[in-house]
């Protein structure tokens, strides 16, 4: 007779406990019922004591890994970093954790390890070696190096997981060494799985972050490698214009670069099929009575053609004159040629043109700008300067501004007072008609 559900649930709880405390560590297991507590960084008292003890575990650890004793080493190593992960032996620790996952184990594994590291000692000495073996793993991963699977059968890994091992490179040091490297690589895997506008975007990124590596001048060149391969491919003259503008940039910034020769090979590849491509067009203009824009491009493929391809052209071009000779000089009016030029380029020909604006208009249109020179300066002038003055009126007197009194004006002044310390002098008699002078006055004797 079976038992009951619930007398056999004592039994099956009981065994999975067993089963956990034979397979797992009692912390671990407190981890997974309470969940992982933060880690607290020591005080300073205790710090000294930690730093003790993790570089005993640390000199453990190396005797056991330099005996071959890799499993007891990265036992060692593993509980450094567990219990005293704020001490210098435990980035040193970390890392040789990591150089053994990547002799022993997979790739994607390794690589995980070397960037717990990372993430957590970027101010450790061996930060830069750590990088290094990434980009290691990476390479071995896109070479196609096969791991070990679920089902114990070696696999490669996908391009999305190295395209990633290199993403996190260029995150981890976007400035670095290899960061150049793993764009350039991540570009490269792109061009192999033939999708040209992510290619064309990869290999770009290498050139506008990283212009002074050699990487940059080859990313370049590819650029436009993959977008004349682009053009023989369909007839998008896009891809012709990038391609002659990527090439043409390289020969530029690279005048003694060591793809020269092959860029003007494959330039001189570009202008021929795009002649090629303007004289089809040409044709087909001047076969439906499109004269001006059969002349158009007539003088583009005179203009990037091939001798042959040229002949050609001159040829029809020299038909379309004797039949239409309005039509092709239109299209040789100059500005009127071009139509990326711009709309202000032919305002004068316009039946609505009045003439330019009037100065002072066209000076208020302006916008303000900085005074670079001493253009448009005047000092200060050293003499005062004409004032407007009343009709008939003088010049004002040295050091005045003021308009002198017209003489039809009483003058603005007070009569001038004597001289001090002077005596007075009475006025002479007025002559003429005299006041008479009244007697002195008489004096009466003292009684």
């Amino acid at each position: 007779m079976i038992p009951p559900i619930s007398a056999r649930l004592p039994v099956v709880l009981a065994c999975a406990l067993s089963f956990l405390s034979l397979t797992t560590p009692s912390f671990a297991l407190f981890e997974f019922i309470f969940g992982k507590k933060d880690k607290v960084v020591p005080m300073a008292s205790e710090r000294d004591t930690q730093e003790a003890a993790a570089s005993a575990l640390l000199a453990q650890a190396r005797l056991a890994h330099n005996a071959g004793k890799a499993g007891k080493a990265q036992g060692l190593y593993q509980a450094i970093v567990k219990k005293y992960p704020f001490t210098v032996s435990a980035g040193e620790a970390s890392f040789q954790n990591a150089l053994i996952i990547r002799h022993v184990g997979k790739m994607d594994a390794a690589f995980e390890a070397f960037q717990a590291f990372i993430q957590a000692y970027r101010d450790s000495p061996r930060f830069a070696e750590a990088i290094e073996k990434q980009y290691e793993i990476a390479e071995e991963a896109k070479g196609g190096k096969k791991q070990s699977g679920l089902l114990l059968l070696p696999m490669k890994l996908n391009t999305s997981e190295v395209i990633g091992f290199y993403e996190q490179i260029i995150k981890n040091a976007p400035f670095g060494k290899y960061a150049p490297l793993a764009q350039f690589s991540i570009a490269e895997i792109q061009q192999d799985m033939k999708e040209k506008d992510k290619a064309v975007a990869a290999y770009q990124k290498v050139v506008e972050n990283y212009p002074n590596t050699s990487q940059a001048a080859e990313a370049q060149f590819r650029i436009g490698s993959i977008s004349n391969i682009a053009a023989q491919r369909s007839e998008d003259a896009s891809n012709l214009l990038a391609a002659r503008d990527a090439l043409r940039t390289y020969i530029a910034s690279n005048p003694a670069g060591e793809r020269k020769q092959e860029t003007e090979m494959i330039l001189s590849q570009v202008n021929t099929a795009e002649a090629n491509q303007s004289l089809t067009v040409a044709k087909f203009y001047k076969r439906i009575g499109k004269t001006k824009a059969a002349a158009i491009y007539l003088n583009e493929a005179l203009k990037f053609g091939s001798p042959e391809v040229s002949a050609e052209a001159r040829t029809l071009l020299a038909e379309l004159a004797a039949t239409d000779p309005e039509g092709v000089a239109d299209a040789k009016k100059g500005p009127g040629q071009d139509y990326t030029a711009l709309t202000a380029q032919n305002l004068k020909t316009r039946d609505d043109y009045v003439g330019p604006l009037a100065p002072e208009l066209a000076r208020l249109s302006q916008k303000p700008r900085m005074r670079t020179g001493d253009e448009g300066f005047m000092p200060i002038p050293l003499q005062e300067p004409m004032l407007p003055l009343r009709p008939g009126a003088t010049m004002p007197g040295a050091g005045s501004l003021l308009p002198p009194v017209p003489e039809t004006e009483k003058p603005a002044l007070l009569p001038v007072p004597p001289v001090p310390n002077k005596p007075l002098i009475p006025p002479p008699p007025a002559s003429g008609n005299k006041l008479p002078v009244p007697p002195p006055p008489t004096v009466k004797p003292a009684s």
